[in-house]
């Protein structure tokens, strides 16, 4: 067996209304950091997974993402796998 790291990047699709980012872009303002806009806030997951193979693992995580992490409805999810030792 070998050890992967995922690093997963959960964010709300495009067409959703994000009123956290849309709090914060707001607040940017306020700041002097008119020019910061269009501000989108998710979530980061790290995990690690033992598997046979890479592409093992990659389903895995997929399958984590599409069931636990990410709610496909109003959600998108990518992620990166690294071999650990």
């Amino acid at each position: 067996m070998k050890k992967f790291l995922a690093e997963i990047d959960v964010m709300p699709k495009k067409e959703i209304l994000d009123p956290q980012g849309k709090a914060v872009t707001g607040s940017m303002k306020n700041l002097g950091l008119a020019e910061i806009q269009n501000v989108r806030i998710g979530k980061h997951v790290s995990l690690e997974i033992e598997a046979e193979s890479t592409e093992a693992a990659s389903e895995k995580v997929d399958q984590a993402c599409k069931s636990l992490l990410a709610n496909l409805i109003m959600e998108s999810y990518t992620f990166k796998l690294e071999e650990v030792a």
